[in-house]
């Protein structure tokens, strides 16, 4: 189900060599030589395998599920070609360990939540290996056992035998604090709860961990119960602010719901209130949702969450009325954490409208990344939408022989016309007028967020609409007399972005739809200058410094692109 590329590695100095340290889809950790490549003599332990070397690898699962009672209690000898048995559950990789004061942390992928029909899986637990041996030291779990912290939050036994709760995207740690910081998914399945009732830690959590013992330092959890696919998508930013001035250590966490969670990374205390408010409960038979969700007070939301009144165009008292009307008519509010409907259910309502939908707000694809000096945040999203319904599991056309698990769960994500989608359902036209959205711009967009005040600084277009579009918006019957629309609403989608000393560097398009590296300035949010790049971007890009001479490597689609920026020229020049 994963890929065995573009996830990346880890990468330490052990006694004075260079390691290199990746996890393999089949969920093994290997230690290589970083000048030969070669596996690493005396490091982790064999593994009865063709073609394996007798050292420098580990075989994550036989850990992980050493002391798992789906596992002990079938009672059979582990056999490394086929790791965890099918019926049990699935575990892969897909992002790089972390190495953090000589210790290798892995997290973990799991099968997708919103294809699963069926309620078993093994837990996403958080492995600690030795890097200097491959010696296993540690796991953390994920759904806590009798007598754990967070225990209690598993209701109808589930603990026993549902999992997931993987940490799928990549780690942070704090070498000073010896913290690891893990951020994780929902547990299964996507979309429906019901057999495992409670607020369930540890997903959809952060969880800083000691990295030497595995122990719970501290965990706050963003999603209780997540029944929405807002699994946490980015890494954690780490970054030192100071906030009426007291010097905080800070974590800050982007998320598909479009909120940036700011906490104290060494106590885990949020820097300025997060409340608890009331959220609609499900009208699923057997689904029982938390009665509230945490709601940071600051910083703002940095994208539009749930519909309302308040997102409408409003250039003139007309266009308002106008689309209010329209949003009315075609049912187009919601609130944040609006729950799924069911096929069949006695009201006769379609799939619910759920705002950010599961592409966000934040996702994979876009990681925030940050000015440690100024202590600014710059943060990439889209307002995407989703229509979401669940079914009855059994007959589900998601079911098959590569599912997970044997039991059915009572419900799963319904397919065709009645599951999820984009802005499907009723139709783009139910949300424009001849054209003109009835929602508030930019539809992708890139946001400044000073994190020593928690204010917004700006917000700017991820890139630029299709000419097409902007020709549209500039010609408009209905905006003829209107001189503050804007006229450029961006794209949908997300930047891949890095900072620099004096600029943002961010991936997009232009109105002729080539791909371009912007050069924008940090303070304004306004473009200085862009090159063009031989395609679209994905999940992100880094900045290095050789020679004196800055360069900055671009993950494409299909490769890589990598450009050296003359400190004196103006321009950038392709390698």
């Amino acid at each position: 189900m994963r890929a065995g590329y573009g996830k990346g590695v880890a990468y330490a100095e052990i006694d004075g060599r260079g390691v290199i340290y990746i996890t393999t889809p089949g969920f093994f950790l290997h230690a290589l030589d970083a000048e030969t490549g070669v596996p690493l003599e005396n490091w982790g332990r064999p593994v009865d395998l063709p073609g394996f070397r007798e050292s420098g690898t580990v075989d994550l699962v036989e850990d992980l599920i050493a002391d798992w009672g789906p596992w002990t209690s079938m009672d059979r000898p582990y056999d490394a070609n086929q790791g965890i048995p099918q019926e049990i559950g699935y575990i892969t990789s897909s992002s790089p360990p972390i190495v953090v004061n000589e210790v290798v942390v892995i997290g973990n992928s799991a099968e997708q939540g919103y294809n699963q029909t069926r309620v078993e899986n093994v837990p996403g637990d958080i492995l600690g290996y030795d890097a200097r041996s491959g010696e296993f030291l540690w796991n953390f779990h994920v759904i806590p056992r009798p007598g754990e912290f967070g225990h209690d939050t598993w209701e109808n036994d589930a603990w026993q035998w549902t999992g997931d709760v993987s940490s799928w995207a990549p780690m942070s740690a704090d070498p000073e604090l010896g913290l690891v910081y893990i951020v994780t998914n929902g547990a299964t399945i996507d979309y429906y709860g019901g057999f495992h009732p409670g607020d369930n830690l540890f997903s959809t959590s952060m969880i800083a961990l000691d990295v030497k013992t595995g122990e719970r330092r501290w965990h706050f959890q963003m999603v209780h119960h997540d029944i929405w696919n807002y699994d946490t998508p980015t890494a954690p930013i780490l970054m030192d602010v100071t906030v009426d001035g007291r010097d905080v250590k800070g974590v800050f966490q982007a998320t598909k719901q479009a909120f940036l969670y700011a906490l104290d990374r060494e106590t885990g205390e949020p820097i300025w209130p997060i409340e608890e408010r009331p959220v609609p409960a499900s009208t699923v038979p057997g689904e029982k949702l938390a009665l509230t969700q945490p709601f940071p007070t600051r910083p703002a939301p940095y994208d539009l969450q749930g519909r309302t009144e308040d997102h409408l165009i409003d250039y003139t008292p007309e266009l308002r009325q106008q689309a209010l009307e329209l949003a009315r008519a075609n049912n187009l509010f919601a609130p944040l954490f609006n729950p799924p409907t069911h096929v069949g259910n006695e009201q006769g309502a379609g799939p619910a409208r759920v705002c950010p939908g599961g592409t966000g707000g934040t996702n994979i694809t876009g990681p925030a990344v940050a000015d440690p000096i100024a202590g600014v945040v710059f943060v990439t999203s889209h307002s995407g939408c989703g229509r979401l319904s669940v079914a009855p599991a059994i007959g589900s056309s998601l079911d098959g022989d590569h599912q997970t698990g044997t039991r059915y769960s009572d419900f799963s994500r319904a397919t065709g016309g009645g599951g999820r989608g984009g802005r499907g359902g009723r139709g783009a036209n139910a949300e424009s007028l001849d054209g003109l959205s009835i929602w508030k711009g930019p539809v992708g967009r890139i946001t400044a967020i000073d994190l020593n005040t928690g204010e917004h600084l700006w917000v700017i277009p991820n890139g630029d609409a299709p000419e097409a579009q902007q020709d549209l918006l500039q010609n408009h019957p209905l905006l003829r007399d209107v001189h503050n629309a804007p006229t450029n609403p961006g794209r949908g989608g997300h930047a891949a972005m890095v900072v620099t000393p004096n600029l943002l560097l961010a991936s997009g398009q232009t109105a002729d739809n080539q791909w371009h590296l912007f050069a924008i300035d940090k303070r304004t949010g306004e473009r200085v200058g862009a090159i063009e790049i031989p395609g679209g971007t994905r999940y992100g890009m880094s900045s290095w410094v050789h020679e004196g001479e800055q360069h900055v490597i671009i993950q494409l689609d299909d490769g890589l692109a990598a450009f050296a920026i003359n400190p004196i020229e103006a321009g950038g020049r392709a390698h």
